[in-house]
């Protein structure tokens, strides 16, 4: 799983770790299996103005089929 985190502050990397861990715990895979990071508007629209902050996250699903 692949988790962005747009906002101007506050900084990710000291919550970075943690973040991993919940993310993994809520939807059972393991912390390696999940990467946090983040990026900024740049000053743009309500991010950039600290009115609130924004996520995206893209997970890759493999389903198995019985026969």
């Amino acid at each position: 799983m692949d988790c962005t985190v747009i906002a101007e502050e506050p900084k990710v990397g000291p919550h970075r770790q943690a973040m991993r861990t919940k993310v993994a715990e809520i939807t059972g895979l393991e912390p390696d299996q999940v990467s946090i990071k983040a990026t900024t508007t740049e000053g743009l629209g309500f991010t950039g103005r600290r009115e609130g902050i924004a996520a995206q996250a893209v997970a890759s699903i493999r389903m198995g089929f019985s026969k």
